[in-house]
């Protein structure tokens, strides 16, 4: 990823939080010669070694996908900024946004423990706290039965790369210009980025 060095997240913790809170990720990979890419859920682990997730078994990513160096993208929020904001009309549109990228080789996970805590950490995260939802109590044939239309593996991770574009680049009076125009937007990628450009 090009990342100028203003625009660069050097911060892991940062970095991690933007798995986190934006943890639908997009997975590449080479199959049959070409790129393929996979929409899912990615679930970074406690220790921040291995990234957790599943395809569907019919999916053919999964069968030549070890040996490669894979990239998981995480797409944070994004929006338009207009050069009708700024103090000039000397200036040209843009787009602010924020993005980690995760580089690493893939493991297959055969282990139907292993699988299990994996999917089970994954639910987790995505019910609400006071959720009556729990595969524990699933019948296990049954859970059993549908594991076996999935392949869980982990991504091992090497490097991640981190950019938030925030407008570093422009004066701190344009950039007071353009979180309030994006304050007045109710859209919720424009309110994530004024939000983040306050912070920067």
């Amino acid at each position: 990823m090009y990342v100028p060095s203003h625009f660069e997240i050097k911060d892991l913790s940062i970095a991690y939080g933007i798995m986190r809170e934006n943890s639908f990720a997009t997975l590449f990979s080479q199959h049959d010669g070409s790129p393929y890419a996979t929409h899912l859920p990615l679930i970074l682990d406690k220790n921040h070694t291995y990234l957790y997730g599943h395809f569907a078994r019919p999916n053919p990513q999964w069968t030549d996908i070890g040996n490669q160096m894979v990239l998981a993208v995480f797409h944070g929020p994004h929006c338009y900024i207009s050069p009708s904001w700024y103090e000039t009309n000397k200036a040209v549109p843009t787009w602010n946004y924020v993005t980690v990228h995760v580089y690493g080789e893939v493991q297959l996970i055969d282990d139907e423990n292993e699988l299990m805590v994996s999917l089970n950490d994954m639910v987790m995260k995505y019910e609400s706290p006071n959720s009556s939802y729990s595969l524990k109590d699933i019948d296990p044939g049954y859970l059993s039965g549908l594991n076996k239309g999935v392949q869980g593996f982990k991504l091992k991770i090497n490097r991640i790369e981190g950019k938030a574009k925030l407008s570093q680049n422009h004066s701190i009076q344009r950039r007071e210009l353009v979180i309030q125009q994006l304050e007045k937007i109710k859209d919720s990628d424009e309110q994530k980025i004024s939000s983040l450009m306050k912070q920067v």
